[in-house]
């Protein structure tokens, strides 16, 4: 038989349980919702933003990766990083979006910089990686001769 202790325990733990279960659905709604609400365009400013403007996460990634890619034959060919649009459209008269773009295209700068110099380091380490690896062989070659003759 089951006390009246035992029963109001159960029924205590199950209200725990679905007050947990509750607390944890709200929480994720609620970061659903801040997540969407985030994504959404803000419609603050009087002129809209035109999507030319602003360097799109594909576009700065597909201009990464056309850099990252370039091989010596394609050197001598110039890789048109910036669309022309985006060069010759005049930056927004609001201060606060002026502001906003200037920091993002100096952000862009700042990572095309970075993997400028990264670029240049993995250049160098295959540089001396090769010097060793020709050094190697040399050594292996005049092993295997000093062997033959003997």
């Amino acid at each position: 038989m089951t006390s009246p202790n035992q029963t109001k325990n159960a029924k205590l733990l199950w209200m725990i349980i679905a007050g947990i279960s509750i607390i944890v659905v709200l929480f994720f709604a609620i970061q659903w919702f801040l997540a969407q609400k985030n994504q959404q365009p803000s419609t603050n400013s009087d002129q809209p933003i035109a999507e030319e403007t602003i360097a799109s996460p594909d576009e700065v990634s597909s201009a990464a990766s056309e850099i990252t890619t370039m091989t010596e034959s394609e050197a001598a060919v110039p890789i048109q990083l910036v669309q022309e649009s985006l060069i010759k459209e005049p930056l927004p008269t609001n201060d606060s979006l002026a502001k906003e773009e200037i920091a993002k295209l100096d952000d862009i700068h700042h990572q095309l910089k970075d993997q400028q110099k990264d670029l240049k380091q993995q250049h160098e380490d295959l540089d001396a990686l090769l010097k060793l690896k020709e050094e190697q062989i040399k050594l292996l070659e005049a092993q295997i001769a000093a062997e033959s003759k003997t």
